[in-house]
């Protein structure tokens, strides 16, 4: 990994569960991993193809991940490490054990770049995402849209907002939309093709009562557009914690109503995720019902 430059005054080591500072540090957490994946993601894909042994698959043959992935979230364990060395961390790449630890620890759950495919072919929509979770309940999170340079935060009971590239700051608040028909609603597919296939369908019966649906490649950042308005709702089937630890914490300080799996169950167990405006809510939910929705569809 190239080598990092750290802070000339590093802060000290700290266990405090404040959640206020818990956002600070899951903001300057995912800045700077992002800031890496920014200066890699030229590197190592070329004009002619990626750097040998750049790309790797796991669990899928769709399923990639980089070596800029591995590079990022080695780059927050490391940080960690240094400024909050008894807390847990629970990784996409590394792995951990969120359900193992002692009532109270603050657990780091991070998704290094959430959106590999759209890193991997270079389509802006892949992000950072770092979320702090106490008690199985999260508390702080942040998500950088890597492209964009624009960052996501919230701390429970205080609010959401986005710092842009330019440092504008801008109070999170989800959509006012109060009818299904004209909602813009997002989802995600799975790797494995028979959950994909049953994923579609349930698309073809859910996409002729609601006004269109985007499938973006990123859910912590499709989480991030509902908290902005941007969209009215997001359902996906199988995601694990790092894809929502800090992005539904994000929604749902900006308003929305939101429906996660706990956070110890992993993705392939295929339970439902449900993100979505509360003019909308429950005529989501009913219509996700009436389709089989929320049966899980294991992987």
């Amino acid at each position: 990994m190239p080598e990092h430059t750290e802070p000339e005054n590093p802060a000290a080591p700290t266990t405090s569960a404040d959640p206020e500072q818990l956002r600070l540090l899951a903001v300057e957490l995912a800045e700077t991993a992002a800031a890496h994946v920014r200066a890699r993601r030229p590197q190592v894909f070329a004009a002619d193809g990626p750097a040998a042994g750049a790309v790797s698959t796991k669990g899928h043959a769709t399923d990639p991940v980089t070596i800029v992935d591995t590079e990022s979230e080695q780059l927050i364990r490391e940080l960690l490490a240094r400024r909050r060395p008894a807390d847990a961390i629970l990784g996409e790449e590394g792995g951990g054990d969120v359900g193992a630890t002692a009532p109270g620890t603050v657990t780091w759950v991070v998704d290094p770049i959430d959106g590999t495919v759209n890193f991997l072919y270079g389509l802006p929509g892949y992000a950072v995402s770092v979320g702090a979770v106490i008690d199985g309940r999260p508390v702080a999170g942040a998500v950088v849209d890597v492209a964009a340079a624009t960052t996501y935060s919230a701390a429970r009971g205080a609010g959401a907002h986005a710092v842009g590239p330019d440092g504008t700051r801008t109070v999170l608040r989800c959509s006012s939309e109060d009818s299904l028909s004209v909602a813009l609603v997002a989802t995600g597919f799975a790797y494995g093709s028979a959950r994909r296939a049953r994923q579609a369908q349930l698309l073809t019966e859910i996409l002729p009562r609601i006004r269109d649906i985007r499938r973006l490649g990123a859910a912590a950042m499709d989480l991030c557009h509902v908290a902005a308005g941007r969209l009215d709702a997001y359902y996906e089937h199988g995601l694990n914690a790092w894809d929502w630890a800090a992005g539904a914490l994000i929604a749902a300080e900006a308003g929305a109503v939101v429906r996660v799996p706990s956070v110890t169950v992993g993705g392939a167990a295929g339970e439902l995720t449900v993100v979505a405006a509360p003019g909308i809510a429950k005529d989501l939910d009913a219509l996700l019902d009436s389709v089989g929705a929320p049966i899980p569809l294991p992987d």
